[in-house]
């Protein structure tokens, strides 16, 4: 049996890839309570929400980068500019789906890949409700990357 390769290495075939990765931290603040739930987290209550995003890529661009770190945070501040000082339920995206960490970390990684560059995508989100408290979102799908360069 052939050992898997290391995390940062896929497999194609017979052929092994060499993957980049590349993560940003960003935050902001709004509020939500758990439909359904029973206990404190069904009332309304507030966090100061952290996001990792973790990209990822066979290739680097031009100037040996997978992605500026500067455009990547200008598409996170777009998109969690929607969510911050917000009521979750609120917003169409959590209207029917309950806004779980869990929810929140897929939201942000289905907007961030629509805004990638071909090559680059998302490996995972995970949404941070405190310092000791995340979950984090693992994209499977092909919508989650733009193809290869």
């Amino acid at each position: 049996m052939t050992p898997a390769p290391p995390s940062h290495i896929i497999r194609l075939g017979q052929k092994d890839i060499a993957m980049f990765e590349l993560t940003v931290r960003t935050e902001f603040a709004a509020a939500h309570c758990l439909r359904g739930y029973k206990g404190a987290c069904e009332k309304l209550h507030g966090h100061n929400w952290k996001i990792d995003v973790v990209l990822r890529s066979a290739r680097l661009d031009k100037l040996g980068m997978v992605m500026d770190f500067k455009e990547v945070k200008a598409a996170l501040a777009q998109i969690t500019g929607t969510l911050d000082h917000r009521l979750l339920n609120d917003l169409p995206p959590f209207r029917k789906a309950n806004p779980t960490s869990e929810n929140v970390a897929r939201f942000i990684a289905d907007r961030l890949a629509k805004r990638l560059p071909r090559g680059v995508r998302v490996k995972s989100v995970t949404s941070w409700e405190s310092d000791r408290c995340g979950a984090t979102y693992l994209p499977l799908t092909a919508k989650h990357t733009r193809g290869t360069k």
